[in-house]
């Protein structure tokens, strides 16, 4: 008769495998980044899977979710949260900014000129809409909050951003799209919103009662938003076109940066008595940039320059490394106890 394994080794097993399930969805992540690596032509705009068809499909699906879950008092809610909608767009249009200018003063002279153009760009360009809602989402924050404020924050960056890059590198770009982006944002997030909420009446009782199937939606959703944008980043050169240092420095300069408005961002939002609710959608709207904005008006404002790729490694890496720490929070943020009252001064 064979003989069982030792308790302690059963006890480290069994440990192992509560951490893998605990943490499936950072070994996800971990696990998206060296597929995109090795095999970027999979997962890129336009390759075998079409990764942006499929992202853009996920994004549809889970606003579509978010109408379904969402009453009218809740939207009408998150219209008039005015304090959250302030501090996020002040960290986005000022506060980075800043953050922008006093890197500049410190470390300027010491980075490469077009690297720290890309800085600056980083710094100036508004919030990303999908992954803030999604992350708002997974972390049980104000969603109607964030989606106004998301959406908010795309429509002034088609002014502010390009204003912004001018005032501090007196870079004169063409005019920008401002219909057009307008409509793509409209067709693609708040159509499918505004879709769930009519089928609210006949869907929402089902929506209520696969909720735990539609709370493991967002996460693969954010999953497949990693892997697709991490494939054309590497399919565009990342690890080819640039030297060790340079990458090394875009890594740390825009982990830092991160870093930075997180804590910021999260000590106003305590200092001014937030629900954790309205926490959570100020830091996640307030610190999230924008790639699928940022490579296009990158275009349009440095397309004469040879260096455009160096300018956008800055926000190719933001873009990663915030999904990759927002998720981890978003987890944590989703983790606490249901029942936890709002927190008020």
């Amino acid at each position: 008769m064979p003989s069982s394994p030792p308790p302690q080794h059963t006890s480290i097993a069994r440990r192992s495998l509560d951490w893998l399930h605990k943490e499936w969805f950072l070994i996800g992540m971990l696990g998206a980044v060296v597929l995109a690596t090795f095999l970027p032509d999979l997962g890129r705009s336009g390759g075998t899977l079409h990764g942006d068809v499929l992202a853009n499909i996920g994004i549809a699906i889970v606003f579509f979710l978010h109408g379904l879950g969402l009453s009218f008092a809740s939207l009408r809610q998150g219209l008039f949260s005015w304090r959250v909608h302030v501090v996020a767009q002040a960290m986005t249009f000022a506060v980075f900014p800043l953050v922008w200018l006093l890197a500049d003063a410190l470390v300027g002279k010491w980075l490469p000129r077009d690297l720290a153009l890309g800085f600056c760009y980083l710094c100036a360009l508004p919030s990303t809409i999908s992954s803030s809602v999604a992350m708002t989402g997974l972390a049980r924050g104000n969603v109607p909050a964030a989606i106004f404020n998301a959406t908010l924050s795309s429509v002034l960056g088609i002014v502010l951003t390009p204003v912004l890059v001018g005032l501090f590198t007196h870079v004169e770009g063409q005019s920008l799209p401002f219909l057009e982006t307008v409509m793509s944002i409209a067709k693609l997030l708040l159509l499918p919103l505004v879709a769930g909420q009519l089928m609210r009446p006949l869907l929402h009782a089902w929506h209520h009662r696969h909720k735990r199937f539609t709370h493991l939606l967002d996460r693969w959703v954010i999953l497949m938003l990693v892997y697709s944008a991490f494939c054309d980043s590497v399919a565009s050169g990342l690890w080819r076109d640039n030297g060790a240092g340079v990458l090394v420095t875009a890594i740390l300069g825009a982990g830092l940066i991160l870093i930075v408005v997180l804590v910021l961002s999260t000590v106003v939002a305590r200092r001014l008595g937030f629900s954790i609710e309205d926490e959570i959608t100020t830091v996640f709207c307030g610190s999230k940039k924008t790639l699928a904005s940022g490579v296009p008006m990158a275009k349009l404002l440095f397309g004469a320059n040879p260096a455009i790729g160096l300018i956008v490694l800055p926000i190719m890496f933001y873009h990663q490394i915030q999904l990759f720490v927002c998720s981890m929070l978003a987890n944590r943020y989703a983790a606490r106890p249901p029942a936890e009252a709002p927190r008020h001064r």
